[in-house]
């Protein structure tokens, strides 16, 4: 039987065996959810980076850079972390560096680690995303990238809402905790995503800095049926 493992933050990674396994990383506010947006709007590839300085080198080799620290986006960058930048032909055959405050680090701590593939996990393409992690028949860590290490609501709400479908398949066995954990988040929150994560801690912060209109986006079902993963050091269509 196959296994499907939830890491609730980050900095938890280091207990989790994730060589040979597929691992979802989960950004929902904003970083995987602008990602995956890019790729579906035309852009050829991603790169997640750690630092804006890496960031801005790249920028010389024909990236646009998009970039945001705390919600603000990067003074002088070409795009921030909203998924709205993505769209009407801004981003069409471009190549996108990118850096975030938690979800692009994720990204490079999964592939250091040795996963088999790294997918960028997002509401807008929840449907496609699981029916290819299943097929693709192996192991599963949904990766929550929480903020600055720590646990938050709703990146555990969209594992919750993963581990739920990917479990439809007897394939797939459950012995985590924090997998039932977030499953139980999941069913609290499913009927009304948006209403059920205003009180967290990042919705707040977001809807601070007038970022209402992108959560209500991130919060969106399958608008799209693109999936994402990282091939080398950049995430592209892999569907």
């Amino acid at each position: 039987m196959l296994e499907i493992e939830v890491v609730l933050s980050p900095a938890l990674l280091r207990l989790t065996e994730v060589r040979n396994k597929n691992v979802v990383v989960i950004d929902i506010l904003r970083a995987t959810s602008t990602i995956c947006t890019a790729i579906h709007e035309g852009a050829s590839a991603v790169r997640p980076v750690k630092t804006t300085e890496e960031a801005i080198a790249l920028k010389n080799h024909g990236y646009l850079i998009a970039g945001e620290r705390d919600g603000h986006k990067l003074e002088g960058f070409d795009l921030g972390n909203s998924p709205f930048e993505c769209m009407n032909g801004r981003v069409t055959n471009q190549k996108i560096a990118l850096t975030t405050t938690n979800g692009t680090k994720c990204v490079q701590a999964a592939t250091d680690a040795g996963a088999s593939n790294v997918i960028a996990g997002s509401f807008l393409n929840i449907d496609a995303t699981s029916e290819w992690l299943k097929k693709d028949g192996k192991d599963i860590v949904l990766l929550c990238a929480g903020w600055k290490d720590k646990v938050n609501l709703e990146d555990t709400l969209f594992a919750g809402a993963m581990a739920s479908k990917i479990l439809n398949n007897n394939f797939y066995t459950l012995d985590c905790d924090s997998t039932h954990l977030a499953i139980d988040v999941y069913e609290l929150g499913k009927h009304n995503l948006a209403q059920f994560l205003i009180k967290s801690s990042h919705y707040q912060r977001l809807s601070n800095l007038h970022h209402q209109e992108d959560m209500e986006y991130c919060l969106s079902l399958n608008l799209f049926e693109t999936v994402v993963g990282q091939k080398n050091v950049e995430m592209f269509k892999i569907n």
